[in-house]
């Protein structure tokens, strides 16, 4: 999950998974995959920084489950 900020200033999570495509207009408007838009107050490029650093989080721990599993 990554951390937004809607445009009411409030933070709140996000399933990255489920984001289909991202628009600056000058809004960064989020689109889901379910077709349902989100407008952020976060750049279109924070965003994408987000979703790599969840993604690096998720393979890391991946990995360290497998070296775990690979010492028993």
């Amino acid at each position: 999950m990554i951390e937004l900020i809607g445009l009411n200033g409030k933070s709140f999570f996000l399933n990255a998974d489920l984001i289909f495509k991202i628009e600056e207009t000058p809004d960064t408007i989020i689109t889901l995959i379910d077709d349902r838009n989100l407008i952020v107050k976060n750049s279109a490029v924070e965003v994408k920084e987000l979703i790599i650093e969840y993604r690096r989080k998720i393979l890391a721990n991946s990995e360290n489950l497998n070296s775990i599993s690979e010492e028993r």
